[in-house]
């Protein structure tokens, strides 16, 4: 089974590119969802977060309030870090658990691994191959904007928060430019899945050949 990183910043078509590939057969992690799960009430991770941010970060639920956090964490880099080295290794280990578990079961030839900061958190040696989304950055805060009903200036700080995709181009064996049609992106996608596909094989064909 091939293991692949789908990455790219935020609002920039991850989401559209994994529906693609998942309609096409690949299973899809999506590293929001672990993360979320991490983070719920009286898990060890939301101890952890509670304890360095305070209770104002909760709702009365005792659930996180991602707004308020966001806003700690996109405003000093030194609290984004923390939460980032907390959080990142422990969706590691689960795309481990997973990846494994699904090799085993042979049902899949490729895992895609959906997460904006796979580069950044210092993962991509776990890869076979890294796709990046991309977009340009006009098209990018237009759609951070009508998505989670952010200011101009807020937008512009978590764009800014993250790295930028010039930087993470070096590390992408695929890209796929989302900055125009719906169409676009679903035809480059469809491209990009028939070359994992080959890149399977040559896989399987190695570890086929090394045993």
């Amino acid at each position: 089974m091939l293991i692949v990183a789908l990455t790219g910043g935020i609002a920039s078509g991850k989401s559209v590119v994994a529906e693609v590939l998942e309609d096409l057969g690949c299973y899809i992690h999506h590293a929001d969802k672990i993360a979320h799960d991490l983070m719920e009430p009286e898990k060890p991770a939301w101890k952890k977060i509670v304890a360095h941010f305070g209770k104002k970060i909760l709702n009365e639920d005792k659930t996180i309030n991602r707004s308020r956090l966001g806003k700690i964490i996109f405003s000093d880099e030194k609290e984004r870090r923390f939460l980032n080295d907390l959080i990142h290794p422990l969706v590691l280990e689960k795309k481990k658990e997973v990846s494994s578990r699904l090799e085993k079961e042979g049902h899949y030839n490729i895992f895609i691994s959906e997460a904006a900061l796979t580069i950044e958190a210092g993962f991509a040696d776990f890869f076979d191959k890294i796709i990046m989304t991309y977009c340009k950055e006009e098209v990018q805060k237009k759609r951070l904007m009508e998505r989670d009903g952010i200011s101009p200036k807020q937008t512009i700080k978590i764009i800014k928060s993250q790295m930028q995709p010039q930087e993470k181009l070096k590390y992408a064996d695929y890209i796929i430019d989302t900055s125009s049609s719906l169409q676009s992106t679903v035809e480059q996608t469809e491209r990009v899945y028939r070359n994992l596909m080959m890149d399977n094989e040559m896989k399987n064909s190695i570890a086929k050949h090394e045993s």
